[in-house]
């Protein structure tokens, strides 16, 4: 997106006039600002403002929602799947082009723990974020009404896997969520639920440093979090979640959030790769050896040229990522113009990271800090890279007006499902799928969030599509 924002501008009197196109292939018509995920699942902003419209911010723009399947660079062709063509069940299309920009960014990196497919939540998109919201105050709705202390401890009991950004402050956000929304019922305390966060390494936060990140473990441990490092997920089979320490927990919540991979289009590219599946590329952010073909963000293996490490990449995150883009646009408008490239060059300055309400840790360029003032750098410097100023305000507001009313503790999860209710009327009182006989705003008290995908479904109901795909 900030690639195509800044061609549109350099190149507006040629969109106008025809001269150029750009054309924008994404699988929603949205982008994600995904370091506001956890709040979104917290509820101290609206899923609304954590995306930014794509056909709002590029109106000169072609704006294509599909997947690329396959690139071929040599003959300049990528071949895309549509929604209209699933509609029309045409199948793919072929798009051809003269300058090719790829970032799509990276997915979830799975590992084959039984039982992960079928329970396992992923934590990357919004979909996913409000998804673990609802499911988490469904959750405390089961354990409030049920009578069997198995389901209880088990609907209570959540399991995060992974110490990085996403499952720290996933966690963290939603264990404070889920602590304020428990004096609102009346046989649940907020001892009584477990939140256990599993790494396999010995720390987490590696690059808030490692003071901050002892800090970040001591903090979570005292708001009675079980940090397990030096562990790893072995099953969670059966709904049971069983630790390489031999520790097992009954549960209905196992959120991954343990890495990333690239995207799989890039196998399907004639484009170099390296080791690890990324493009490989060259400071001016082309890929190395091609011409017409560019990366930038997660997809793309960077090198760093302010460090004095040989072969040292840019880190994947964010920070590059933007800033990467910038570069990238200017020097396409260069190569189109026959004059030299810019290197990508930036210091890494630091991060930030939430612990929940009013708490977080921060290492920014080599200082240190640590609960309220972490915290406030850390809403600060995100409110001011989330793209637009519409979006800015709409945050900004929210924060305030979440400073000066109670939280929201609604679980919308019935909108998973919108058909389920005229489906429940139009068949005469007839139960659907199986198990479940849902209708709007109300749960038959069963559990419809085991995988990322929400669950089985009542027949015909239409359901949310799957993260990624079109």
């Amino acid at each position: 997106m900030y690639t195509a924002l800044r061609l549109q501008r350099k190149l507006k009197q040629r969109l106008k006039s025809g001269e150029a196109e750009i054309v924008v292939v994404s699988p929603d018509p949205y982008m994600t600002y995904q370091p506001f995920l956890p709040e979104a699942a917290a509820g101290n902003i609206s899923p609304r403002h954590v995306v930014v419209p794509l056909r709002r911010v590029l109106d000169q723009c072609s704006i294509l929602i599909g997947q690329a399947t396959a690139i071929d660079h040599a003959k300049r062709t990528a071949t895309l799947r549509t929604l209209a063509g699933e509609e029309e069940h045409t199948g793919t299309v072929d798009l051809t082009y003269d300058e090719l920009v790829l970032a799509p960014g990276s997915i979830s990196r799975t590992l084959p723990v039984p039982g992960l497919a079928e329970h396992g939540i992923g934590f990357k998109t919004v979909e996913e974020s409000i998804g673990l919201r609802n499911h988490v105050i469904e959750q405390m709705d089961i354990a409030s009404s049920t009578r069997d202390p198995a389901i209880r401890d088990a609907a209570l009991t959540f399991v995060f896997v992974g110490g990085g950004y996403a499952g720290v402050e996933a966690l963290a956000e939603l264990e404070d969520m889920a602590r304020y929304a428990s004096r609102y019922y009346h046989n649940i305390k907020a001892d009584d639920m477990k939140w256990i966060l599993v790494e396999a390494t010995g720390r987490i936060l590696p690059e808030v440093g490692d003071v901050m990140g002892k800090y970040a473990v001591r903090e979570l441990r005292a708001r009675n979090i079980d940090v397990r490092l030096d562990t790893r997920l072995d099953s969670c089979e059966d709904r049971v979640a069983v630790l390489s320490d031999g520790a097992r927990f009954p549960t209905r919540t196992v959120v991954w959030t343990a890495g990333v991979k690239p995207h799989p289009v890039l196998a399907n590219t004639d484009l170099p790769l390296d080791g690890r599946g990324r493009l490989r590329c060259t400071a001016q952010l082309a890929v190395d050896g091609t011409e017409h073909a560019w990366a930038a963000g997660d997809a793309a293996a960077v090198p760093d040229l302010t460090s004095d490490e040989p072969g040292k990449e840019c880190a994947p995150n964010a920070q590059h990522a933007v800033r990467q883009a910038r570069v990238l646009a200017e020097n396409i408008l260069a190569s189109l113009r026959g004059a030299p490239l810019q290197d990508y060059r930036h210091a890494y300055a630091g991060s930030v990271a939430s612990l929940g309400l009013h708490k977080g840790v921060a290492h920014v360029y080599g200082r240190k800090l640590k609960g309220y003032p972490a915290w406030l750098m850390h809403r600060v410097y995100h409110l001011s890279r989330v793209p637009t100023f519409n979006r800015k305000a709409r945050v900004l507001a929210e924060w305030t007006l979440s400073g000066l009313f109670k939280r929201e503790i609604v679980s919308l999860g019935s909108l998973e499902h919108p058909r389920a209710e005229f489906e429940l009327a139009a068949g005469g009182g007839r139960s659907h799928g199986g198990e479940r006989n849902r209708s709007a705003g109300r749960s038959s008290g069963t559990d419809r969030s085991e995988g990322t995908g929400g669950g089985d479904r009542p027949e015909g109901t239409e359901g949310p599509r799957e993260p990624g795909k079109a």
